[in-house]
């Protein structure tokens, strides 16, 4: 037991201590030596602040350890020695904080000729977020003093540890007058514009890759600070920076200089996409129906982004249609000879998020261009692609609920017109809405063909199917678009829609109407059934021959059966005194067999020539034993045994759920159901006019006066 050991031993650092000659080596290597520095021991953290302990931690978290050292200790006291500094322990923090000397050999890292070395990188850049956090007011000073400090900091990002750096200067410095005045000294810096300018063809891929995920972290970062701070003293400078037109158009203009590279235009594309985030969630119902983990852009975007990317927007199609060079790549469904690539995905989601954006100058260009119509042919093309496939699908989703909402207010501009003038022309009426019509939606039912590439494609893969081939893999976002457009017909630009069907050539037309009337709603109802009845799925073919080998009037007495069988398991290990801590699986549950009864749900019907209800008063009365009228005492200790364990089966069973269920009916006043409501399917009801009289002891089920049974539920 707990007392038979002694708690008050004295730590082995305290004993080490104790000696005059301890190094800071020999301390490192206990391992309570972590534990006792944040306990704040005293005489450890005498010995670890003096100047020369100081030094020494600080220097082995910026020197390489000897290269001879064995690999497995090699980083173990720059380790420990960081872990120290971090600590957070307050004399740690003023020592090392106030001391230049030592913050003077902390910035002596930087120095180094880049690469640095990953692991000490990251005790740095710990080390120093913490002190920006803890001692806030002289580290910064200190750094603001070096004129070189965000240079060396940018010649070494391509180590993740110094992106970290940078983020703690903006989100760990408190207050906000102190953080400010942070922001306006790194703006003053160009620090934004630096790292757009490392976003570039010439520069390697870790270094892009870095300084794009530090600008998208910056985006949300300061909006986040932005909307939770009650108290704002100014506008990020920072964050108006890049939102300004300059900058995105020097980012668009290092993506596409000379010959577009790859991982330049998706760093790029992923910092235009940060930009076009928004917190506020949708309230669109077609844009919620969107895959979770994407984020609408909203409507409140700076125009100075937009205006920036409209005017590139020919860059990206020609993207699409010219995509960089990429090797033909084996897939598990063959050989791809020429790969979407990444530079083409993430294109298409700028794309989708600029229509959600529903910019009118935008929405034209992307006309123009017949940007969706070559979105639709990679669409079909890369058929395995999913990646692909639900920007596509989100695109045409944005173009839908746009023509929504401006179909909502063609409504209300057709009864303003026709309320202010009763008598007036109908041509002028037309007229008016007829400017406001949707572009995009025009675009892609009457130029993108959507309607004939939906059928065209469908009646592909049937084909493919029926000559033994695999279904293809963009069907089931093929599915959802046609639903999305079959629903437009019943939205308030229903007539606009039905036009477009009209206009279909007429052997399109039938096909369509008939697509919609059986293949889709065939579709819908397989797609419904399957994701309904997933989880009556059987494990193994037994199950089903189980439920097959009895007829249905039989399925009470099997029922009760298996009920009894469970009753009789759950019981079993108090039964024979087995202990749960014996059992070492825990998955080994012994009434997993038996948890099928819990599916179990039916009624019988309280009629007299029922068959079911005689069925059931013989299983009954054959295994069900009558209580006497005394109540007994539950948690008396008794000897357990058989006939016990069948009285508490009994007693706490399905019985006693459903009497219950029904004398909760009786006591909440529930209306009683007149016999039409049984044949509808609400199972055997009381007599109105002679209630049923319960037994709340012997746990028989509720009886009517003629004998007969109400509903009975089993549930385990």
């Amino acid at each position: 037991m707990f007392w038979k050991f002694d708690l008050n031993t004295s730590s082995h650092v305290d004993k080490l201590l104790e000696k005059e000659d301890v190094s800071l080596l020999e301390l490192m290597d206990e391992d309570d030596l972590l534990q006792e520095c944040k306990a704040q021991n005293q005489r450890l953290l005498d010995f670890l602040c003096q100047p020369q302990c100081m030094e020494e931690l600080v220097q082995l978290i910026t020197q390489q350890p000897p290269e001879d050292m064995d690999e497995k200790v090699r980083f173990k006291y720059p380790n420990i020695a960081c872990e120290l500094l971090t600590c957070d322990v307050p004399q740690i923090n003023d020592k090392l904080g106030e001391d230049d000397n030592l913050l003077n050999i902390l910035y002596d890292f930087l120095r180094q000729e880049p690469p640095l070395n990953p692991l000490l990188a990251s005790f740095f850049s710990k080390t120093i977020g913490n002190l920006i956090a803890r001692k806030t007011e002289q580290v910064i000073g200190f750094l603001r003093k070096k004129e070189k400090f965000l240079t060396l900091v940018l010649e070494h990002i391509g180590t993740s540890a110094m992106m970290d750096l940078l983020l703690r200067l903006i989100s760990c410095v408190e207050p906000a007058s102190l953080r400010q005045d942070v922001l306006n000294w790194l703006n003053e810096e160009r620090l934004i514009q630096r790292l757009i300018d490392l976003i570039h063809c010439s520069q390697d891929e870790d270094r892009q890759s870095n300084a794009s995920q530090t600008l998208c972290d910056l985006i949300r970062l300061s909006r986040d600070q932005c909307s939770q701070m009650q108290e704002i003293l100014e506008t990020d400078p920072l964050l108006v920076t890049l939102e300004s037109q300059p900058c995105v158009e020097q980012l668009l203009h290092n993506m596409f200089n000379g010959e577009p590279s790859e991982t330049c235009v998706v760093c790029g594309t992923q910092i235009l996409l940060t930009l076009l985030e928004t917190r506020r969630p949708s309230v669109d119902p077609l844009l919620d129906s969107l895959p979770q983990g994407y984020e609408r852009p909203g409507a409140v975007v700076s125009s100075s982004v937009l205006q920036g990317i409209e005017s590139r927007l020919k860059d990206f199609h020609h993207l699409l249609q010219h995509p960089p060079k990429k090797e033909s790549i084996l897939t598990t469904i063959g050989i791809l000879e020429e790969p979407l690539g990444n530079a083409r995905l993430h294109t298409t989601r700028l794309i989708a998020a600029l229509l959600q954006a529903n910019t009118s100058s935008i929405n034209q260009e992307l006309c123009r261009l017949r940007t969706m119509d070559l979105l639709l042919d990679l669409f079909f093309r890369y058929t395995w692609n999913n990646f692909l496939h639900i920007q596509v699908e989100m695109c045409i989703a944005a173009i839908l609920s746009q023509s929504l909402k401006n179909g909502k207010s063609y409504g209300a501009m057709e009864e303003k017109t026709n309320l202010e003038a009763p008598n007036g022309n109908a041509e002028d009426s037309e007229t008016l809405i007829s400017e406001q019509e949707n572009l995009m939606i025009t675009h892609l039912f009457q130029e993108c063909c959507l309607v004939q590439r939906i059928l065209d494609a469908w009646e592909t893969n049937d084909k493919i199917q029926a000559e033994g081939g695999m279904r293809r893999g963009n069907m089931g976002h093929l599915t959802r678009i046609a639903n999305a457009v079959q629903s437009m017909e019943k939205s308030p630009i229903q007539l606009q829609i039905s036009d477009f069907i009209t206009e279909l050539p007429e052997d399109c037309r039938g096909r369509w109407e008939t697509f919609v009337e059986e293949t889709l709603t065939e579709t819908n109802r397989r797609n419904t059934v399957d994701l309904v009845n997933t989880h009556h799925l059987r494990s193994s073919s037994e199950d089903e021959d189980i439920d097959s080998a009895f007829p249905s009037e039989l399925s009470a007495q099997q029922a009760f059966s298996d009920y009894q069988v469970q009753q009789m398991t759950s019981n079993f290990v108090d039964q024979f005194g087995f202990n749960d801590e014996e059992f070492a699986e825990q998955e080994d549950n012994i009434n997993t067999p038996f948890d099928r009864i819990t599916e179990i749900n039916f009624n019988i019907e309280a009629e007299d020539e029922n068959p079911n209800a005689a069925l059931f008063e013989a299983c009954y009365n054959e295994h069900i034993q009558q209580f006497d009228d005394e109540e007994e005492d539950i948690w008396e200790e008794k000897e357990i045994g058989y006939g016990t364990q069948v009285k508490s089966r009994t007693r706490f069973g399905a019985s006693q759920s459903s009497e219950d269920s029904s004398r909760s009916d009786l006591e909440n006043g529930e209306p009683e159901s007149s016999p039409a409501t049984d044949d509808e399917g609400q199972g055997g009801c009381h007599n109105a006019e002679t209630p049923p009289t319960l037994s709340p002891i012997n746990g028989s089920p509720p009886t009517r006066r003629d004998g007969t049974t109400s509903e009975v539920l089993f549930s385990s």
